[in-house]
């Protein structure tokens, strides 16, 4: 398996160290006075890759339910047959969150607990008191992939760890609601970082050593969260690329993009094997080549299918969770840092 990833990785390396856009010293933050962090293993984790959507577990008290841990979203949710008597508990009213990649909508109540989540060896961390939507109806979007209606939902259970999601139809998907932003105890950095393995939850000096390559976030304009991860794609090296956004997504195995007609060459629907896909990360003067691969290849960082939109107003690419086959990925929530470590 590791000769696997470090011939997968050899293209990445190459643009990671050189070439593409120019790049300058990346700002750095500071962990050195941090040492409170843990790392829960998935329950699903196999020794040096991820193959699957990765799962924890997630209690409000009782048995611990098999929860995906999904970095493309915000926010904790979670079918209503799973938290008897959420009725009578605090609330901050109606709830709606949508899953842009499915087409799913989830509604019912912000409900207002704390939670703990744990790992495959036993390790666990528990929140403060955070808003959870608790599921009463899910429907469909018109366009949905996968989606069935109804108003007894049933097996849902998903921890939303992402950021920036507010503008990708999760307007409430606020960082109050990130279950990792909010762990109790100690003097920590709220933050955390998602590798093939498991997440460690909190900061460290410890935890955040290596060659960590950072891009520093700009606010939101209203200042409620961080902005998106800035990005740039080519396929098959057309020039100049489609620069836009970047969504690390550990929920789905499969990469969705959207690019202009000038960078999609006359693709449609699905990116045919054999295409060039290269993704850089940043902009202008702090920009730096990330990765690349052939769609297709089989190799470790190379999502299971690419979903074409060919859009004039947007530029927009969603990774999969075979990127954490190649890096170990940071996002630094006081601070306003995404980090990428190769593996």
């Amino acid at each position: 398996m590791r000769s696997r990833v470090l011939a997968a990785l050899a293209i990445g390396a190459s643009l990671f160290m050189g070439g593409g856009l120019p790049a300058r010293a990346q700002e750095k933050p500071d962990y050195a006075p941090y040492r409170e962090g843990l790392f829960l293993r998935y329950l699903n984790a196999e020794s040096g890759e991820i193959d699957g959507v990765p799962r924890i577990g997630l209690s409000f008290g009782g048995r611990p339910l098999r929860a995906v841990i999904d970095s493309g979203s915000t926010g904790i949710v979670v079918a209503a047959e799973f938290v008897p008597g959420f009725e009578t508990m605090p609330s901050l009213g109606p709830a709606k969150l949508t899953y842009s990649s499915s087409g799913r909508v989830m509604l019912g109540q912000w409900v207002v607990m704390p939670v703990t989540l744990s790992g495959r060896e036993g390790a666990s961390v528990t929140t403060d008191p955070l808003p959870v939507l608790v599921v009463t109806e899910v429907q469909c979007l018109d366009y949905a992939r996968v989606c069935q209606p109804t108003t007894s939902p049933r097996n849902i259970a998903m921890v939303g760890v992402g950021f920036a999601r507010e503008g990708d139809s999760q307007s409430q998907s606020t960082p109050d609601k990130n279950p990792l932003l909010h762990v109790t105890g100690g003097e920590r950095r709220q933050g955390y970082i998602l590798s093939p393995e498991g997440v460690h939850v909190g900061l460290t000096a410890a935890n955040t050593r290596g060659a960590f390559r950072y891009v520093k976030l700009e606010r939101r304009p209203d200042g409620t969260d961080w902005a998106p991860l800035p990005a740039c794609i080519s396929l098959n090296g057309a020039t100049p690329p489609a620069c836009g956004t970047v969504l690390v997504d550990t929920g789905v195995s499969v990469m969705y993009m959207t690019v202009p007609e000038a960078q999609a060459q006359g693709a449609q629907g699905t990116l045919p094997p054999g295409t060039q896909v290269a993704i850089s990360i940043g902009t202008e003067e702090s920009a730096f080549p990330l990765y690349s691969f052939s769609a297709g290849d089989g190799g470790p960082v190379t999502p299971s299918a690419i979903h074409l939109r060919v859009a004039a107003d947007r530029t927009f690419v969603n990774t999969s969770y075979h990127l954490l086959n190649g890096f170990d990925v940071l996002f630094d929530g006081e601070g306003g840092y995404v980090g990428f470590r190769p593996r």
